[in-house]
């Protein structure tokens, strides 16, 4: 059997066991013993553990439970909402100033807890019932704190950046420069569209009867501007030359567990067993995805069957860009039934080595890959972010949600067409802080 024929036999073969229900890092695992048995024979067993260990044997995985005990605390906390009301305190007279609130507090958050999740269910408890009682169609209250949410593993720092770094062996500190300036794009994009759609509708800014004095203003600011002195002092560190992406994590996360027992009075042990137990299951799933996901990248390899495909893509006589395409539209339907994480590690190492060869940037890609993921994180069938909004906001029906969400995928897939056209947009800034790439 050829390679590439065996490939669609396996990437069939997932599919289906996936479809099935199974866990992603157990579907990937299983897979991949399955078929390194029958065509690789018994022997192959000996190597599957020690392939499993060094998919975990990497410094840089330090960081991605630390940043996510981070986004724990933060979460757990009133962060989300004091932020949101700060934000609506200064921007309150501004017309269209909750929209804009709204957002602003979304990829705040977003950089703050590096979870979507965490973000639509935080700023969408305060932002969503206080839009409707403004009258903002409940289409746009939704879909905005939905589309708001997906800036979380855009925004630095970013668990899925980190994920695409190890997979691809490409620099962290890089990958996080890189998606300052296209997660500022979208956000502003979300905000664009956001008042421009009010207004065509006909809907009125309408100021409430109450205002807010200056020493409201400013008595809430103590709350929220630790935890952004946190994100930039992580990203100095990270940029100085300080600190490993590992280290800076792990400070980070134990001034973030100390700032929120001490601002939020949080000194009670359950409630701090709650931020451990919350950051240690999602940490050990997502290591669980990265062990069974080396082994499958190893799987594919001894089959010949990435080099393979590697091969045949680099002989067919297919302009660069139309192929480009063709990736983004993969990776966007592989986003609609599969969570960021696992598309990155199951595609990014075969898809990296074909981008670099029709001569495009990996940090460039890589920032556009994650905006892929973005779009599917609003996007059913799995658009985790849509569920999120209709269980906090019930009253609101799924339908309504999505095509609320619906303009800021096409916001989305915009912003993915300027990185096309201006890949500067996601490498300037690692070059102008870090000097130019050498790959």
């Amino acid at each position: 059997m050829s390679p590439l024929i065996l490939g669609l036999l396996i990437a069939f073969t997932l599919i289906l066991v996936l479809l099935l229900g199974v866990p992603v890092a157990f579907a990937l695992g299983s897979v991949a013993i399955v078929f390194l048995v029958i065509f690789d024979g018994v022997g192959s067993i000996n190597v599957m553990a020690e392939t499993i260990f060094a998919g975990l044997n990497e410094f840089a995985l330090l960081s991605i439970p630390m940043f996510i005990l981070m986004g724990a605390a933060i979460a757990s906390s009133r962060a989300g909402s004091d932020l949101y009301e700060a934000l609506e305190r200064w921007f309150y007279r501004v017309p269209g100033g909750l929209i804009i609130s709204n957002l602003g507090a979304c990829s705040i958050f977003a950089a703050l807890s590096g979870s979507s999740p965490a973000t639509c269910a935080a700023i969408g408890k305060m932002g969503i019932p206080e839009m409707q009682k403004r009258g903002y169609p409940d289409s746009l209250a939704t879909g905005a704190i939905a589309a708001g949410g997906t800036l979380g593993i855009l925004i630095p720092p970013s668990i899925t950046m980190i994920v695409y770094g190890i997979a691809t062996e490409t620099s962290i500190g890089r990958l996080f420069l890189a998606g300052i300036i296209p997660g500022l794009l979208l956000t502003g994009l979300f905000m664009a569209w956001s008042l421009f759609y009010a207004k065509r509708n006909g809907f009125h800014f309408k100021i409430g009867d109450k205002g807010y004095s200056w020493k409201e203003k400013f008595e809430i600011l103590p709350k929220v501007l630790p935890f952004l002195v946190i994100i930039g002092l992580i990203l100095y560190a990270l940029y100085g030359g300080v600190t490993t992406p590992s280290e800076a994590a792990g400070v980070g996360a134990f001034v973030c567990v100390g700032l929120v027992v001490l601002i939020y009075k949080m000194w009670s042990w359950r409630a701090n067993w709650e931020i451990l137990r919350s950051a240690t299951r999602e940490s050990i799933m997502i290591m669980m995805i990265i062990a069974t996901a080396a082994l499958f990248s190893y799987m594919m390899s001894s089959l010949y069957i990435t080099q393979a495909l590697a091969e045949w893509i680099a002989a067919l006589d297919v302009n660069p860009w139309v192929l480009l395409i063709s990736i983004n539209i993969f990776l966007l339907v592989a986003g609609l039934f599969l969570p960021p994480v696992a598309v990155i590690l199951m595609n990014a190492p075969t898809l990296l080595p074909i981008v670099e060869t029709i001569g495009f940037d990996p940090i460039w890609f890589g920032v556009m890959l994650t905006i892929n993921m973005e779009i599917g994180l609003i996007t059913p069938p799995v658009g985790l972010n849509l569920y999120v909004i209709n269980s906090i906001a019930p009253n609101i029906k799924l339908p309504t949600i999505l095509w609320g969400a619906l303009p800021f995928m096409l916001c989305m897939i915009f912003a993915i067409i300027l990185l096309i056209i201006f890949p500067g947009i996601a490498t300037w800034l690692p070059d102008a802080v870090m000097g130019a790439a050498q790959y």
